[in-house]
C-alpha cells in the first residue's frame, strides 16, 4: 500500500463518471422534489402551483452549482467529499423548510428566513470550493469568472431575505425577482472562465436527475392511492400513469441525450461551457418542472379514481390538476425540443406538434372522467413514441450502437433530415 497522500483537491478527468457520493447528494434533491409536490398539492390554486415552481427553481440552482463543481473537483476525494456532505446538510435543511417557504407556521423558527440562510450557505460553500480550485491551479480566468458571479449570489440572497418579510402577492413577486437576479446574473457574467472538464460526467449527471424527477412521478402514483382499497380502476390508473412516465423517459434517453453528450464532447473551452450552461443548467429546469407538474397531476388523478372507484367513474378532474397533467408533459416536450436544438441544431417538429396537441386537447379532456383524461394522455404519448420508433428504427440503431467516442461524431448528421424526433 502506498503511503502517498492525495492533495486536498483533485481535478476531474475527461472520461469521469458520476460518483456514489453525487448519487447520495441527489437523494436530498429527491426529498426536495417531494416537498415541492406536497407544497403544490396542499394549495391547489394558481398561486400555490406558481410558488411550488419558484421553490423548485431555487432548489434546482443549488443542485446545478454542485453539478458544475463535481465536474471540476473530484467529489469523493479530500475537500470535495467534505463539501458535498456539508452542502447536503444545508440543502436538507432548506428542503425541510419548503412547506414554510412562504407562510411561516406558528412557533419555532421563521421558515422563510431559514430557507434564505440555508440557500446562502449552499451557495457560499459552492463559491468557496471553486475559489480554492482556482487558487490551487492558479487559474486566473476562473477567479475572474467567480468575481463576476458574486453579485448574483449575494443579490439573490438579499432579495430572498426581503421576501421573507413580505406576504401575499408582494412576497411571490419578490421571489420572482430572486430568480431573475440569479438566472440572468449568471448569463450576464458570461462563461469564459467556467470549466467543464468532462462532458460524459456532466451529461450523465443531468440524465440521472431526470430519472430522479421521473421517480417522483412514480412515487406520486403510490401516494395517490395509499389510503384507498385496491381496485381495478386504481390498477388501470396506475398503469396509465406509469406508461406516461415511461414515454417521457423514452423521449429523453432513447436518442437525444446520447447525441447531445457527443456534441458536448466535441467542444472545448468557453464554447463547451456555454452549451453546458444553456442546454443543461437552464433547459433542464423546465424539463424537471414539467415532470414535477406531471407527478402532481398523476397523484390527483389517482386520488380522483380512489374516491370514486366504488361508484360511477364519471367525475372529471378539476381544471388545475388537469392543467398540471397535460401542461407538464407539454412543458417537458417544448423544453426537450429546445434542448435538442441547442445541442445539435435540429428542430423536433413531431414533438412540438404533440406538445401543441396536448394543449388543444385540454378542453376536451376537461369533459372526460379523470381516468379517461389520463388514458387520452397516455394514448397520445404512446402513439408518439411508437411512430418514432418505427419511422426512425434504422437511424436509432445506428446512433444507439455506434462508438460513443469523438471519432463517432457526425454519424447522425448524414441523416439529419430524417433524424429521430
Amino acid at each position: 500500500m502506498s503511503a502517498e497522500r492525495h492533495p486536498r483537491l483533485l481535478p476531474v478527468a475527461e472520461e469521469a463518471r458520476v460518483t456514489p457520493i453525487e448519487l447520495f447528494f441527489d437523494l436530498v434533491f429527491v426529498f426536495s422534489l417531494t416537498q415541492v409536490t406536497t407544497l403544490m398539492a396542499d394549495d391547489l390554486t394558481g398561486r400555490g402551483v406558481l410558488r411550488g415552481l419558484l421553490v423548485l427553481a431555487l432548489l434546482w440552482w443549488c443542485w446545478v452549482g454542485y453539478a458544475w463543481l463535481g465536474n471540476v473537483v473530484q467529489a469523493e476525494e479530500g475537500l470535495g467529499r467534505a463539501a458535498m456532505f456539508t452542502a447536503m446538510a444545508a440543502m436538507f435543511v432548506m428542503a425541510l423548510a419548503v412547506p414554510e417557504a412562504f407562510d411561516d407556521r406558528p412557533g419555532g423558527l421563521a421558515g422563510p428566513v431559514v430557507v434564505a440562510f440555508a440557500y446562502l450557505s449552499v451557495r457560499l460553500l459552492h463559491l468557496a470550493m471553486f475559489w480554492l480550485a482556482a487558487r490551487t491551479e492558479d487559474d486566473r480566468a476562473l477567479r475572474g469568472q467567480l468575481f463576476r458571479f458574486m453579485p448574483s449570489l449575494f443579490g439573490s440572497t438579499t432579495v430572498l431575505l426581503i421576501a421573507s418579510q413580505l406576504h401575499g402577492t408582494a412576497q411571490t413577486l419578490t421571489w420572482v425577482g430572486v430568480l431573475i437576479v440569479d438566472y440572468v446574473g449568471v448569463i450576464l457574467g458570461g462563461a469564459s472562465g467556467w470549466r467543464l472538464r468532462s462532458a460524459s460526467h456532466f451529461a450523465e449527471r443531468h440524465g440521472l436527475i431526470v430519472i430522479v424527477a421521473l421517480g417522483e412521478s412514480i412515487v406520486a402514483i403510490g401516494v395517490g392511492v395509499a389510503h384507498f382499497a385496491i381496485s381495478w380502476p386504481i390498477l388501470v390508473g396506475a398503469v396509465l400513469g406509469l406508461a406516461v412516465a415511461a414515454c417521457v423517459w423514452w423521449a429523453y434517453f432513447d436518442v437525444v441525450s446520447i447525441v447531445a453528450e457527443r456534441e458536448l464532447r466535441q467542444l472545448q473551452g468557453e464554447e463547451r461551457a456555454r452549451m453546458a450552461r444553456d442546454a443543461y443548467s437552464y433547459l433542464h429546469l423546465p424539463m424537471v418542472a414539467g415532470i414535477a407538474l406531471l407527478a402532481l397531476g398523476i397523484e390527483q388523478v389517482l386520488v380522483n379514481v380512489g374516491e370514486t372507484s366504488n361508484g360511477e367513474l364519471t367525475e372529471p378532474l378539476a381544471a388545475l390538476p388537469l392543467g398540471a397533467l397535460y401542461g407538464g408533459v407539454a412543458l417537458f416536450l417544448f423544453a426537450h425540443a429546445a434542448f435538442k436544438y441547442r445541442t445539435w441544431r435540429h428542430v423536433t417538429v413531431r414533438r412540438l406538434v404533440v406538445a401543441v396537441l396536448l394543449l388543444v386537447l385540454f378542453p376536451a379532456a376537461m369533459e372526460l372522467p379523470g381516468l379517461g383524461a389520463l388514458g387520452l394522455l397516455a394514448t397520445v404519448m404512446v402513439a408518439m413514441i411508437a411512430t418514432e420508433a418505427v419511422r426512425y428504427s434504422e437511424v436509432r440503431e445506428q446512433i444507439r450502437h455506434e462508438d460513443a467516442g469523438p471519432e463517432a461524431h457526425g454519424a447522425h448528421q448524414a441523416e439529419s433530415p430524417a433524424s429521430p424526433s
